[in-house]
């Protein structure tokens, strides 16, 4: 049975490739070596953008009055 194991990690450059390091727990948990072959799956996180617009005012009567002029 395959399990799916889930982790953030940071791009980084080195020559003309990206890299990404794969964290000691996983490396632990997963019993990998160097050199071995090991499949990946790639995908951006999505943006949260819950919470972003809490300091915005409503529109009010006086917002609509300076669009006019």
């Amino acid at each position: 049975m395959e399990t799916e194991l889930k982790t953030l990690a940071r791009t980084r450059r080195i020559g003309g490739s990206l890299v990404i390091t794969i964290p000691k727990e996983l490396v632990k948990e997963e019993q990998l070596e160097e050199n071995q072959l090991v499949e990946i799956s790639v995908k951006k996180p999505r943006k949260s953008y819950f919470g972003i617009l809490k300091d915005i005012r409503s529109y009010t009567r006086e917002d609509r009055m300076k669009d006019r002029y």
